[in-house]
């Protein structure tokens, strides 16, 4: 099937960890082009389901095709297959409750977005600033960029790019408006905020991260299905995210934490799983991806100290 081409990261690690077993009712909350899907579906036979969510209807479109190029290779083994063309933060209103044995998302910009140079997602591309997941509504990074006052640009570039020069990049771009294309927001950055001496990234990396982040709620969707999740599985079923920055891994790690402390969920992985040598070599963006998987468990009731009477306790008193 011709399209682009994806390696979905981490797989066989998501896999394992994610027990995918047959028969089993399995998400993929972050559907993209199908890769971690498709591996799931070949692992659930018929009487297993799989769900995916995507917002983005291009990524939707491919990653149907995908799946169904899968369903005449597999034939009468293909599990059932319901995709919900909407943002995961859906998923309690479109699942039912302790329905699920997995789920995973893997956050972030998908290789789809991020190629496309039309969609305004890289500065390796000159394109117009749009940078949404979902093209059909919502402000674009232009509208942002062009019409939020210094103030407001300065703290969302620090928030969520984690940008220390983020006054002088916002007063920069505030300068230079109207700012219509990827090429002219990257020049603009890169002059008020040029490379620092021992930097591994483009100095506008942390500016175009923080206005996706701030287009598409990421970290609102975020907190929003890690809040769901314990509701949705099963008791033994298991969360898997993958997380590319500090922001997104950060919500993760704080959750199960949480979670731990109230009896919701118990750590499969202690530390995050990343990715090894011969993935990042096939496949540079698995560098930064941290997976981190937790499984649903019964809240264990509290266990009560019978107190003896006063006087202490009774055992071996001659009456």
């Amino acid at each position: 099937m011709s399209g682009p081409q994806h390696v979905p990261v981490l797989l066989d690690e998501v896999l394992d960890l994610l027990k995918v077993r047959v028969g089993g009712t399995y998400v993929d909350a972050t559907l993209g082009l199908a890769g971690h899907a498709s591996a799931i579906a070949r692992r659930l036979g018929p009487q297993g389901a799989l769900i995916g969510f995507d917002r983005d209807p291009q990524a939707m479109a491919l990653a149907t095709a995908r799946l169904d190029a899968l369903r005449e290779e597999l034939g009468t083994e293909m599990p059932q297959v319901r995709l919900i063309p909407r943002a995961f933060s859906a998923a309690a209103e479109e699942l039912e409750p302790a329905s699920l044995d997995g789920l995973l998302a893997d956050f972030g910009v998908s290789s789809l977005q991020l190629d496309e140079a039309h969609r305004g997602f890289s500065f390796r591309h000159d394109a117009p600033l749009d940078m949404r997941m979902d093209t059909r509504s919502g402000e674009t990074a232009g509208q942002v960029v062009n019409q939020a006052d210094e103030e407001d640009l300065a703290n969302l570039i620090y928030e969520f790019g984690e940008e220390r020069r983020s006054r002088r990049i916002a007063r920069a771009i505030v300068r230079a408006r109207p700012i219509t294309t990827t090429a002219e927001l990257a020049r603009v950055v890169s002059a008020a905020a040029p490379t620092m001496k021992g930097d591994k990234i483009h100095p506008a990396t942390k500016t175009f991260q923080a206005l996706r982040i701030r287009v598409n709620d990421e970290l609102g969707e975020i907190r929003s299905l890690l809040k769901s999740a314990p509701s949705l599985l099963k008791f033994g079923g298991r969360l898997a995210v993958i997380s590319f920055h500090s922001l997104e891994d950060r919500l993760a790690k704080d959750a199960f934490r949480e979670g731990v402390q109230h009896g919701v969920w118990e750590l499969v992985t202690r530390k995050p799983v990343t990715a090894g040598e011969v993935e990042t070599d096939r496949n540079p963006r698995s560098r930064s991806a941290k997976l981190r998987v937790a499984e649903r468990i019964r809240k264990l009731p509290q266990v009560t100290r019978k107190i003896p009477p006063e006087g202490g306790s009774t055992r071996g008193r001659r009456s």
